[in-house]
Parts: structure tokens; sequence; C-alpha cells
């Protein structure tokens, strides 16, 4: 599979890293977290605790997730409202 992005695939992570985290409210730049690999438009902003710590994050044991009573999709639409939010503001 081809992992160069292209203009609009780049534009549209950028966005999303700009954003808040969907699931905590940090303050961004977040990282896009990709709910399935190399599909650019199904990335959640999130940020590193979030994202990627062992105790809290996605990839670790997810308190945080389950404190906000969120799954993937979840933050994948708070992600897109924020987005189409920022987009209207522009």
């Amino acid at each position: 599979m081809n992992n160069s992005l292209t203009a609009k695939e780049k534009a549209y992570v950028g966005l999303v890293k700009e954003l808040p985290c969907s699931v905590c409210d940090q303050e961004g730049p977040s990282d896009a977290h990709h709910v399935k690999q190399h599909r650019q438009y199904t990335v959640v902003a999130l940020c590193k605790s979030c994202h990627q710590g062992s105790k809290m994050g996605w990839h670790g044991e997810r308190r945080a997730w389950a404190i906000a009573k969120m799954e993937e999709i979840d933050a994948l639409n708070v992600t897109i409202q924020r987005v189409m939010e920022l987009l209207i503001k522009r």
C-alpha cells in the first residue's frame, strides 16, 4: 500500500492536529490517531496521554476513555465536528 499522503489528506490531518483532544479536551496540538491504518480521514485528535499513555491512553489501559465513556467512533465524531467548526470559522 502506498503510504504517501495526498495534498488533501495532509491538509485534513494537519487540521486534526490543531484541535484539542477529543477525549479530555486538552488544548492542541494533538496527535492524529488512526482508527484504521492508512485511512487518513478517520483520524482522531488525541493528546499524548489519551493516545499513547500507558495508563490513560488508547494504546495502554484506556482509563481516560473509560472515564469519558468513549469509544473510538465517539472520539471520531467529536473530531469531525470540531474540524467542521474550524473550517466554518475560516
